[in-house]
């Protein structure tokens, strides 16, 4: 997330590390931007955020790619967004990737959301509706956070059914307390903790592993889960996403522990 603790975060991660840049309800499309610039100078792989509903306009769209080109990023995600209304004349992640490609911008990566679980405001019609859209202009998926791998391979299974063949790059939480993922959910704009455990793994999954695991979690379960699909050619699942909510050295260590076996 591009705040003040983002640069002291940096130094936690593997020398030349991919960064997804999020967008912040609070700081707008700027902070994003700086920080894409930041993390480039300083040799990492910047992926940022440019959320369709943070945008003005075509001008600020311009201004904002062009910087981006200029810094040498290669791979943006376009969300909608999670402010109700938009700031300008973008609805959609749909309405900003066709500007971007009517303005000449060819990144060689562009993510789009996947919601194995569904959206807080969007029916599961109206979410196929809208990947079908934005599909030709994307070239892999990422999803929003989720903590049941079945949900996860079922949610793809029908991406498939559907003839959308994008590879999906599977977005876990890292390692954290509960109750500080759910302070932040609050501070970055994602609602307050219902809403939010309604858009994740619901109350009753959310509250059971809160007590299983004495206060902290780490996606241990998750990646297990995912495991074994990981080289199936009909999951295409290119990775985790990992959402450290700028808490990256105990998942950076579970990252190791893990690798070390």
């Amino acid at each position: 997330m591009p705040f003040d603790s983002f640069d002291g975060q940096m130094e936690r991660l593997p020398e030349g590390a991919e960064i997804a840049i999020t967008a912040s309800p609070q700081l707008g499309l700027d902070a994003t931007v700086e920080w894409s610039e930041r993390a480039a100078d300083r040799g990492y792989t910047p992926v940022p955020h440019v959320a369709a509903r943070y945008v003005r306009d075509n001008d600020h769209l311009d201004e904002v790619a062009g910087r981006l080109v200029d810094a040498g990023v290669t791979d943006i995600f376009v969300p909608g967004g999670d402010r109700e209304d938009p700031i300008g004349e973008f609805e959609s992640a749909h309405d900003l990737l066709v500007a971007l490609d009517d303005l000449g911008y060819a990144f060689d990566e562009v993510g789009i959301t996947g919601y194995p679980e569904g959206h807080a405001f969007l029916d599961d019609r109206e979410l196929a509706d809208a990947m079908e859209k934005k599909a030709p202009y994307a070239t892999y998926i990422t999803t929003q956070l989720c903590y049941d791998p079945a949900a996860i391979r079922e949610w793809i299974k029908r991406l498939r059914d559907r003839g959308i063949d994008l590879p999906v790059e599977v977005g876990v939480p890292g390692v954290m307390k509960y109750q500080k993922l759910l302070n932040i959910s609050q501070k970055v704009g994602v609602g307050d903790s219902v809403r939010f455990l309604r858009k994740t793994s619901g109350i009753l999954g959310f509250v059971r592993q809160l007590v299983g695991s004495r206060g902290k979690y780490t996606p241990d379960d998750l990646v297990d889960g995912l495991a074994p699909y990981a080289d199936d050619p009909e999951y295409a699942i290119r990775g985790l996403h990992v959402y450290t909510f700028n808490q990256a050295a105990d998942t950076e260590s579970w990252r190791r522990s893990r690798l070390d076996g």
